[in-house]
Order: structure tokens, then sequence, then C-alpha cells
């Protein structure tokens, strides 16, 4: 639990600086002479670049553990931060992007690979996925908001000065802190006991069916063009606070259901289908309700984000078995993915047509090639007798 609670504290901070960036990076690019497609791009990048990152941080997590790469990610994240104070054009910012979205490829799967092995019991794998969850959450309420202030206040090149000090300190914090070695992480049979999952011939490579990965995929790519659309939304002249204050209300949402741990109990695939229809239907509001009621729709939205998430964990939790660096390695990679072709994709749509409109569709075509049938459910607790806690 001590780990945890380490492991929580610098997930906090690390996602409070990202997230802190999120409503003043398009305002920066265009202060710096961006064009709406090149910050579609720029927004872009930074996933696309996830790519080498992710491929080679599966098979390097799993045979060294998570912790040097948890602090690499954190320092050199902080240092790139800290370079992009002073730049003054758009390639530069774009550069800086990609080297960032490469070294921060590794910090998602170290960091769920640690949390993974602190159990082997289902259900509290699962409250440790809800955990990373809320600490996420609740970063990503405060640091929107925070984010847009500290630039109204100080400058954008303060901004980034401050944020990637503290990211650098994180990092070393880490090194003191963190376990030098973790237990290997154990499958779960229907039974509750640990035993390491089986590969058949077919799944050597792939620890599990392909189009588990269309669950990631469709997800950042909806939510890429969501952080692409709302600090552009009437014409581009929203204010940093508004946009601010709108990627804090969803965060919000999120963190009611993310309270909810009494969901863990039921299957995570019951979970994502739910949570998915809830969030394809958020995006549908989007394309046509007026812009009066938009954080109405922003917070059922996060509510639906509080349910996938954790969900999702579990699902790639119970389904990689003995080679959870790979597994989350995997989704990462298709979360990357959809990350870069989101916001691309929202950058070159004609103006008739709403890029929420083209998120609820790929969020429901996503739901058509999902092998229900195939994962057993999560086994339950035992009505009597001592247990995994």
């Amino acid at each position: 639990m001590k780990t945890a609670l380490w492991l929580y504290l610098f997930l906090f901070i690390a996602f409070f600086d990202l997230h802190a960036q999120y409503p003043i990076l398009t305002p920066f690019a265009i202060s710096l002479g961006a064009a709406p497609t090149f910050i579609g791009w720029m927004m872009g990048i930074y996933s696309l670049t996830h790519l080498p990152g992710n491929l080679m941080a599966g098979p390097k997590v799993d045979k060294h553990g998570s912790r040097r790469y948890i602090m690499f990610s954190l320092t050199a994240a902080g240092i790139i931060l800290i370079i992009q104070s002073y730049i003054h054009t758009p390639w530069e910012l774009l550069f800086l992007r990609a080297i960032s979205g490469y070294v921060l490829a590794f910090l998602s799967p170290a960091c769920l690979a640690m949390l993974a092995q602190l159990s082997d019991h289902p259900v509290t794998q699962g409250k440790y996925m809800s955990g990373h969850g809320v600490v996420h959450t609740l970063a990503s309420v405060l640091s929107p908001a925070a984010g847009a202030f500290i630039v109204a206040s100080f400058g954008f090149s303060e901004t980034f000065s401050s944020l990637g000090i503290i990211l650098v300190i994180t990092g070393l914090m880490a090194y003191f802190t963190l376990p030098k070695n973790a237990p290997a992480p154990q499958a779960q049979l229907s039974d509750g006991h640990a035993t390491p999952a089986p590969l058949s011939p077919a799944h050597t490579r792939l620890p599990f069916n392909w189009r588990y990965l269309l669950l990631p995929f469709v997800l950042a790519c909806a939510q890429g063009i969501l952080f692409y659309e709302i600090p552009l939304r009437n014409n581009g002249s929203a204010s940093i606070m508004s946009t601010g204050l709108l990627f804090s209300i969803i965060s919000l949402g999120a963190l009611c259901t993310l309270s909810l741990l009494f969901l863990n109990k039921y299957s995570p695939m019951v979970r994502l289908l739910c949570g998915i229809i809830l969030l394809s239907l958020s995006f549908f509001a989007l394309a046509t309700t007026p812009e009066a009621i938009i954080g109405i729709v922003l917070f059922i939205l996060g509510t639906a984000k509080g349910i996938i998430f954790p969900a999702l964990a579990s699902l790639f939790i119970q389904i990689g078995g003995a080679r959870l660096g790979k597994t989350f390695a995997l989704q990462s990679i298709a979360t990357s993915i959809g990350s870069f072709a989101g916001p691309v994709l929202a950058g070159q749509l004609p103006d008739h047509i709403s890029p929420f409109f083209i998120a609820f569709l790929i969020l429901m075509a996503g739901l058509l090639f999902i092998p229900v049938q195939r994962l057993s459910p999560t086994p339950p607790l035992p009505a009597s007798g001592p247990h995994h806690s």
C-alpha cells in the first residue's frame, strides 16, 4: 500500500503538469503563428511519437521493472518543458512535442504494470486501477483551470518553466521512494487463484485478440477530437480561462463515477459497453446542442470516462496474463494512434461537418467489433472465508 501511495503522488504531479497544458497549448501555438491545420498536426505528433516508445516500453518493463522508466519519463519530460519555455516558432514547438511524446510513452505502461503487480486478486487490482483513475481525475480537475490562471498571471514562458521544474523534481523523488523490484504479475483463474496465463501458438506474439485494441483506439480518437475542438470553439474566440474550466468540468464528472468503488465488482466488459454508449451519446449531444448547455453535456461525458478507463485497465489486466508490460504497451500504442488520428482528422474536416458527430460515429463503429462473448467475466468475491485484500 505504501508503494501505491507514493505512486499515486507521483502520478498526481505528473498528470497535473500534463493536463495543465491542455487549455494553453493551442493559444500558445497561435501566439507563435500556427494555423489551425498545423495545430492539429502539433497535437497529433505527440501521440504519433508515442509509438516507438510504446514498442520499446513493453518488453523493457517486463524485463527490468517499472521504476527506471517512470524516473526517465518524468525527468526527461520536465527538461523538455523547460526548453519549451524558450522557443519562438511553431516548428520548434512541433519538434519538442514530438520528443515529449516519445519519452512519456514509457510512463503509462510502467505505472499501470507496477500497480497491477501490487495484488493478485482481480477486485483489488480493479480498486488500484480506480485509484489510478481518481488520482488522474483529481489532477485533471484542478490543472486545466490552474494552467489557464498561471498563464493569465505570468505568461507562457514562466508557466512551462515551472511545470518542467516540478516534473524534474518528481522524477528525482521517484528514485528514492519506488521499490527496485516488483513481484511478477499473475493471471487469474475462475476460482481466484493466481497462475501464469497460457498462450496458444496463435497468440505467442499478441497475448489476446487484437480486436480488444480497437477499444483504446476509438476512445483516444474521440478524446483527441474533443481536446482539439474545445479550445477552437466559437471560431477560436473562446478564452483560455473558459476552456480550462470546461476541461475541469469533464474531470469533475469523471470523479463522480470513479468514486463509486462498488462498480469494480461488475464485469469490466459490461462497464465498458455502458460507458462507451454514454460517451457516444454525449458526443452526439455536443454536435447538436447549443453552447449554453455545453457544460452539462461535458459533465455527463466526464461521468462516462470515469466508468470507462478503470474498466479498460481491468480488462487488459484480465486478458494480459503474465505479460502486463507488453499488454499495457500495446494498449498505449492503440491509444497513441487514436490520439494522433483524432485531432488530425478534426483539423481536416470541412466547416459544415461537426467533429463531435464524427467522434460519435467512430465510437459506435468501435462497439461493433468488440469480441464480447470471448471474455470470461470477472470472478465474484467468495461469499465467506479469507480473501486477498
